[in-house]
């Protein structure tokens, strides 16, 4: 997973805009409803080929505010971590940790839109939705800026429960996640939130404040 989650003419933009503002703002309500979530997933990537590159497996659970979780524990084991403050990004087998702003996080991928309830940050991105082949709520998230690594993501709902939700990088690569065994985070999980430096571990601190 990357550390850092369309040109379109005046006019498209001039007569969508509208209908993208409320779009924006649909989502929003859908993920106010799921603002605390537990799941597994699954997880398969291709590339731009459409071929089948890594399969894997993991926990994945957020809490508003800016609170998010993601453990991928096949193939490879690897771990995030954000606590509302900052974001920790572990690599067992490497045996070291990065760790910077969760607002970088942000500029980095649509997908701590999650957590994330900022009108100034929304801003800066374009939600439409979609529409699936399944009965499913889905929407397209994109930046705004054309130097993002993460080139679309789309998320989808049944009813009020977010089921799955897609990723295309500026490579090509297409990763698909799916959810299930969906559970609100309980009282006593909130230590998901929380990350603790493991031993002997390289530490890449990346955030802009001295205060640490």
């Amino acid at each position: 997973m990357n550390k850092r989650f369309a040109v379109v003419t005046a006019l498209a933009l001039l007569l969508s805009g509208n209908a993208l503002a409320d779009e924006s703002a649909q989502l929003r309500d859908r993920l106010a409803k799921a603002d605390s979530l537990k799941a597994d997933f699954t997880q398969q990537v291709t590339d731009i080929n459409n071929k089948v590159i890594q399969s894997g497996k993991g926990v994945f659970a957020l809490a508003y505010p800016n609170k998010f979780y993601w453990h991928l524990t096949e193939p490879d084991e690897s771990l995030i971590v954000a606590d509302g403050k900052d974001l920790w990004i572990y690599n067992p087998f490497a045996e070291e940790v990065s760790v910077m702003d969760f607002a970088d996080a942000i500029d980095a991928s649509p997908m701590a839109l999650l957590v994330h309830r900022d009108e100034t940050t929304w801003s800066q991105y374009r939600v439409e939705q979609i529409q699936p082949e399944s009965a499913k709520a889905c929407y397209s998230i994109k930046p705004t800026a054309d130097d993002s690594s993460v080139v679309t993501v789309t998320v989808c709902f049944n009813e009020a429960e977010l089921t799955d939700f897609n990723l295309l990088d500026e490579q090509g690569n297409y990763s698909q996640f799916t959810l299930t065994n969906q559970t609100k985070v309980a009282a006593d999980e909130n230590g998901l939130f929380e990350f603790t430096v493991p031993a002997n571990v390289d530490i890449d601190d990346q955030r802009s404040s001295l205060a640490q």
